[in-house]
C-alpha cells in the first residue's frame, strides 16, 4: 500500500494573495471574504475539528473564525504569515468552546477534511485513515493536520500550538511511524 494516499498534497496558499484578501477585508470587501473563505476554508475546519472533535462544532468555529477575520481584519499586522494569523483565531475560538462546552464527543470524524483531496476519495483509503487516526493522540493529530493538510513547517506549528518546537518534531516523528506500522496491521 502506498503512503502517499495517507498524506494528501499540502495546500499551498499565495501569501500574498490572502493578504491581499486580509486588507480588502479590512475595508468591508465582503467579496474578498468570500475568496479569503475559499482558499483557507479546509484548513481552518481541519484544525477546528482536530481540536473539537465534533462536526457541528468545528462548523460553528469556521463560521466564527470569517466573522472575527470581518470584525478584526484591520487589526492585522502583515507579516507574510496570515494563515498562522488565521489560524491562531481558529485555535482561540476552538478552546474557548471546549472550556465553555466540556463535552467531548469521539473522533470519527475527522477524515472527512480529507475528503476532498483525490487521493483518499475512495473507501477503502477512508477506512484506513479513520482506522489510523484512532490510534493517535489528540497533540499528534493536530501536528499533523497542521503539517501535512495546512503545510506549516514545525517551527510555526510550535508557536500555534504553544509547545516547544523539540515536543513538536518528536511528536511527528512518533506519528509518522505509528501511522506505518498501523497501515503494515491494516488490510482492507
Amino acid at each position: 500500500m502506498n503512503s502517499k494516499i495517507l498524506v494528501p498534497e499540502i495546500n499551498e496558499y499565495p501569501e500574498t494573495s490572502l493578504e491581499k484578501c486580509i486588507k480588502d477585508i479590512s475595508f468591508g470587501d465582503k467579496d474578498a471574504l468570500s475568496t479569503l473563505y475559499n482558499l483557507t476554508k479546509t484548513s481552518v475546519y481541519g484544525f477546528a475539528l482536530s481540536i473539537l472533535k465534533n462536526m457541528h462544532e468545528a462548523e460553528d468555529v469556521l463560521q466564527e473564525v470569517y466573522i472575527r477575520i470581518y470584525e478584526n481584519a484591520s487589526f492585522y499586522n502583515p507579516n507574510g504569515k496570515p494563515l498562522a494569523w488565521i489560524l491562531t483565531i481558529t485555535k482561540n475560538l476552538a478552546f474557548m468552546k471546549l472550556r465553555k462546552n466540556r463535552n467531548h464527543v469521539d473522533l470519527n470524524e475527522l477524515h472527512e477534511i480529507l475528503a476532498d483531496h483525490k487521493e483518499i476519495n475512495n473507501a477503502e483509503n477512508k477506512i484506513l485513515l479513520a482506522s489510523v487516526f484512532e490510534h493517535i493522540s489528540d497533540e499528534e493529530r493536530n501536528i499533523l493536520i497542521l503539517h501535512a493538510v495546512s503545510g506549516f513547517k514545525h517551527r510555526e506549528i510550535a508557536k500555534i500550538l504553544e509547545i516547544p518546537l523539540t515536543t513538536v518534531l518528536s511528536k511527528y516523528n512518533r506519528t509518522i511511524k505509528k501511522i506505518k506500522k498501523r497501515m503494515g496491521e491494516v488490510k482492507i
